[in-house]
């Protein structure tokens, strides 16, 4: 066992890659909390500083001698633009960071010229607008004087365009928002993470290892934090964890976050503790707090809280069954040691609520912990992050979003709630009006009645701009079935009253739910339309439906009609789970369709259209009436 003192120094750490207009909030609540206990913390977010370092001028040498090793019958026409013009690449990659992150706003006449950035296969995007008669297929989106916005699109597109060359030239699991996912996503057996770790490291590994050595060496902690969201980040954790292991065998290192707390609770490969020490479940500050006292000597191991570690080679389950740090004690969140002036906005869609999640800093903050409704059939609701519901009232909340303006200078934030409650929201905008303070904020909802008009209204006085919330599939049978507690009807009232209020709402959609049919499919579709065309939602995002273990339909999939596939479980990430759905419906071909209308829809495009034009494959009527939205909403204003 690694002594460690009473007090040690520790180290959270945002592994690539997860977001890069804003930091992804684990290790600020992290952080947050150690200092207010007294800890010597620290953070730092390597997802951003590898996407810095690979575009840097250095990187993108390297990433040249990358592309030109490429035998020429294999160069795309990403990668043939790329070497045509390196030298236009060279010059022009620094100011368009530099613009998106800010610091230079009067490079965005140049770019809009549409000369200054090298424009490879990603700007054929534009081609795809409609003209406004202008000649300038941007001019719908941003007129005449959209300088910074439009200008901020097309750095946009040039970034998206290295990221192709990155992928196709220097290692094909990149992506700017993800890195190796395939490598986690629902991995039975560790095999093929452990492979690709014992590969020689690509330029994109070796970049990501000089930074956290780098990183590591200058804050010298005792105990380093890894705390992973998504399956797109779990490669580059174990990939810090290898390094930084090799070099500093004495570090503790501490696996944690979102993806393990739901794919890893039922871990028993030993090699996962050939990279980390230990493994924590749900909410981490008491396990780290329990661990830290073990460490120092003051507490059994047998005493440890939700923690795996390896024993005599075999992997080891402690816990206690102390409480967790209550919700209203958990602290501020701090962003002190986070570079926020070099996070780069960006700017990929067009729709106005869609930008919410790449444009601008949010500091992200929860209202309350879990979901107060928790009954939803899809949803991991067996889990301590959703069941465990707990509430801070709004005066404590206020208190700490003035301390976040204060320390960050940003008054943007983003409710990060699996569902706000509107009690607490109502309370937390009552609390915003009585100290007067300015603040832009967004978050998740139901889309429950209790959002009256008046209550919008007050929402929209108090500083919320957008709202995001679970629509899935648009059908009263499904919903019921999905336990949903909403109708279509009742959606459409509540989204045109935030709308109303001047509101963006943006709307999660889901196909593939078990039992659902092309005709389901079909009609949800219709209904979304005339959503759109109602002015009721602005923005939506299409998903399949995964059966996941945590779920009401994975513990009871015959109350849904289905039957589970078994899977061979080998030690490792257990989540999503295939199942065979009677109905037989082949959902992979209708989620081209589905998008494809979304997409238009998000810009405006094609809304009187019959909803069969965007399926290759022949599609049944609606048997939805085309003005169902429109009558329910106007039975609502009678």
């Amino acid at each position: 066992m690694t002594a460690l003192p009473a007090r040690p120094r520790l180290l959270s750490v945002i592994p690539p890659l997860t977001q890069l207009n804003t930091p992804y909030p684990a290790t600020a609540y992290l952080t947050g909390f150690l200092r207010s206990r007294g800890f010597d913390a620290a953070q730092a977010d390597l997802a951003l500083l590898t996407v810095l370092e690979l575009l840097s001028p250095a990187g993108l040498e390297q990433l040249r001698a990358a592309a030109e090793a490429l035998p020429r019958k294999q160069r795309s026409p990403t990668i043939k633009t790329f070497l045509n013009q390196f030298e236009r690449y060279r010059v022009a990659t620094g100011p368009a960071l530099a613009l998106l992150q800010g610091r230079d706003g009067s490079l965005a006449h140049r770019i809009c010229t549409r000369a200054f950035l090298p424009e490879g296969p990603r700007f054929s995007a534009l081609d795809h607008y409609v003209d406004d008669g202008s000649g300038d297929p941007l001019g719908w989106a941003f007129g005449a004087l959209g300088i910074q916005d439009r200008a901020r699109h097309l750095a946009t597109l040039f970034l998206n365009d290295l990221a192709d060359v990155i992928r196709e030239a220097a290692d094909p699991r990149f992506e700017f928002v993800r890195y190796a996912e395939s490598l986690a996503q629902s991995q039975p057996s560790f095999e093929p993470l452990a492979q690709a770790l014992a590969a020689p490291p690509t330029p994109v590994d070796a970049t990501l290892e000089k930074l956290a050595l780098a990183t590591v060496d200058r804050e010298q902690p005792d105990m380093l934090l890894l705390s992973v969201p998504f399956p797109g980040s779990v490669y580059a954790a174990f990939r810090i964890a290898q390094a930084v292991k090799a070099k500093y065998p004495q570090i503790v290192i501490v696996l944690g976050g979102g993806w393990v707390n739901t794919e890893l609770r039922e871990l028993a490969e030993p090699r996962v503790f050939d990279y980390v020490d230990y493994v924590t479940l749900d909410d981490g500050e008491a396990p780290l707090l329990a661990l830290i006292e073990h460490l120092a000597g003051q507490r059994p191991r047998l005493n440890l809280l939700r923690t795996f570690t390896r024993v005599d080679g075999a992997v080891r389950w402690f816990t206690s069954g102390e409480p967790d740090v209550p919700f209203e004690d958990v602290g501020t969140p701090t962003w002190d040691g986070l570079p926020l002036d070099r996070y780069l906005s960006l700017l990929d869609m067009l729709n106005p609520m869609h930008r919410l999640w790449s444009d601008g800093h949010w500091n992200k903050l929860t209202v309350a912990h879990g979901c107060y409704w928790k009954k939803c059939s899809f949803c991991d609701v067996s889990l301590d992050y959703i069941s465990r519901f707990e509430a801070a009232n709004a005066s404590t909340l206020v208190d700490r979003i003035e301390r976040i303006v204060d320390e960050t200078g940003h008054s943007g934030f983003h409710f990060v709630d699996e569902a706000a409650p509107p009690k607490a929201l109502r309370a937390l905008a009552e609390e915003l009006q009585r100290r007067n303070l300015a603040i832009s904020w967004w978050g998740n909802v139901r889309f429950e009645k209790s959002f009256t008009p008046e209550l919008c209204l007050q929402l929209a006085d108090s500083g919320c701009i957008a709202i995001s919330g679970g629509l899935e599939v648009a059908s009263d049978r499904l919903l019921a079935l999905m336990k949903k507690g909403v109708s279509v009807d009742q959606v459409a009232r509540v989204t045109r009253a935030f709308t109303d209020a001047g509101i963006l709402v943006h709307a999660y959609l889901m196909y593939g739910f078990p039992t659902q049919t092309v005709q389901d499919t079909v009609d949800a579709l219709e209904y979304v339309r005339q959503l759109f065309a109602e002015g009721c939602i602005q923005s939506g995002f299409f998903h399949r439906f995964a059966c996941t273990v945590h779920s009401p339909v994975g513990r009871d999939p015959a109350a849904y009609g289905i039957t589970l596939k078994p899977e061979a479980f080998k030690g490792f990430a257990k989540n999503d789970v295939a199942f065979i759905d009677p109905t037989g419906t082949d959902h992979a071909s209708l989620g081209k369709g589905l998008n494809k209308a979304l997409y238009n829809y998000m810009h405006g495009i094609c809304l009187d259209d019959d909803v069969r034009r965007w399926f290759d494959e022949r599609m049944p009527k609606p048997r939805v009436k085309r003005d169902f939205i429109g009558r329910a909403l106007s039975s609502n204003l009678a």
